[in-house]
């Protein structure tokens, strides 16, 4: 099947990703609090507020990140040999999470160690190396970068998945889907669920099924979503005991939000390339992986100053700071990302995983499909 020319998947896979990976932003932001501080909140205006951003809006951007590396790994891997699509993946993924795991490692618990920073330190030589390589378990420093292993992970199968047929795909797809519900933790992905994701991209290119969600009214795109909230509200107020006995159903409650998430996000971003608002989300979009790369690191060592003038997570300065976080971490990323550029090109470009050595490219004058490709964008 061929792509349709009059669907702007390049100009939507932007924007989505811009506006998935400010989302996580808010899974990761400053509170100034312990977990058992969080807690007692939970039930506050604060507390219900933080819930809404993380559970029902920032967690529901790794569906759409995985299928978006699967719908463009696919092409990727059918025309380039095995060793030489691995060295690409290596290069634009693996590179970037071992080497921010490293900064953050130095930066976050260096300033834990040397000045007192309220953040994890590795108790070991062996914790540390486990941390940057994100082994057996995220680095709990720079937790959301573990996506990178597990996607690169997928990205050295995609050569063999990319050529099988579909009934096959789908085989593997249904036990993707039963491993991510089982909670079975085998180590070779920490979160089998991004294999889902990614095989959901792969058959979404296979079937034309980002375009012809273009046809699909934009509310009807949303209405699935919120159908499933409820059910999601329930599962997450559910005691720690509830849920460590009903893992398996709270799983399964939890996938289908999570495809419907991705799609409702999919449909908002196609939505968006014609107007004025898509056009400068676009703009950003070349800082969008080191956004995802470095906003943990950013958030650990300027929370805490910020926070001194707002307070922490219930004070009545907080709520600003927590809905300004996303921008805020998108606004020093693209001071780094500039400062990286002055410094060295090289740095730059292998820590952003090539996004930052790509030049910006002129908008498409209309919905038409008339951008020329994004050479990075299968990275």
């Amino acid at each position: 099947m061929t792509e349709r020319k009059d669907v702007p998947t390049r100009e939507a896979i932007q924007i989505a990703r811009v506006l998935c990976i400010l989302g996580i932003v808010y899974v990761h932001a400053w509170t100034g609090l312990t977990a058992e501080q969080i807690s007692a909140l939970d039930q506050t205006g604060q507390g219900i507020l933080r819930f809404v951003l993380i559970e029902l809006v920032g967690r529901s951007a790794v569906p759409l990140l995985g299928a978006i590396s699967g719908w463009l790994s696919g092409p990727s891997a059918a025309k380039r040999s095995y060793g030489a699509f691995v060295q690409v993946k290596a290069r634009t993924v693996l590179a970037p999470m071992l080497l921010w795991n490293l900064i953050a490692l130095a930066l976050v618990s260096g300033s834990a160690a040397l000045f007192h920073l309220p953040a994890p330190v590795p108790a070991s030589v062996r914790e540390a190396l486990d941390w940057i390589g994100c082994v057996t378990q995220p680095n709990p420093i720079n937790v959301q970068i573990s996506f990178l292993r597990d996607l690169f992970l997928c990205m050295c199968a995609a050569p063999l998945f990319t050529r099988l047929p579909d009934r096959w795909l789908w085989a593997l797809w249904l036990l993707a889907a039963a491993w991510s519900i089982s909670n079975l933790n085998l180590y070779v992905l920490l979160r089998p669920q991004i294999l889902l994701f990614f095989l959901s991209g792969m058959l979404a290119r296979r079937h034309l099924t980002a375009e012809r969600i273009a046809r699909w009214p934009l509310i009807g795109c949303i209405l699935p979503y919120l159908l499933l909230l409820p059910g999601k509200v329930i599962v997450s107020v559910q005691d720690d005991a509830w849920l460590k006995a009903h893992v398996v159903a709270a799983n399964a409650i939890d996938m289908p939000l999570r495809f419907a998430a991705a799609l409702a996000v999919w449909r908002i971003a196609l939505a968006l390339v014609p107007t004025r608002a898509g056009a400068r989300i676009m703009g950003v979009e070349r800082y969008a992986f080191l956004l995802f790369c470095c906003h943990l690191v950013l958030i650990w060592l300027l929370g805490p100053p910020i926070g001194l003038v707002t307070g922490p997570m219930g004070a009545s300065g907080y709520v600003p700071f927590l809905l300004l976080q996303p921008v805020m971490a998108l606004g020093g990323t693209v001071l780094v990302g500039r400062a990286l550029m002055l410094a060295s090109r090289p740095a730059a470009k292998l820590l952003s995983g090539g996004r930052l050595d790509q030049p910006l490219r002129p908008r498409a004058a209309s919905a038409k499909g008339t951008a020329k490709p994004d050479p990075g964008a299968d990275s």
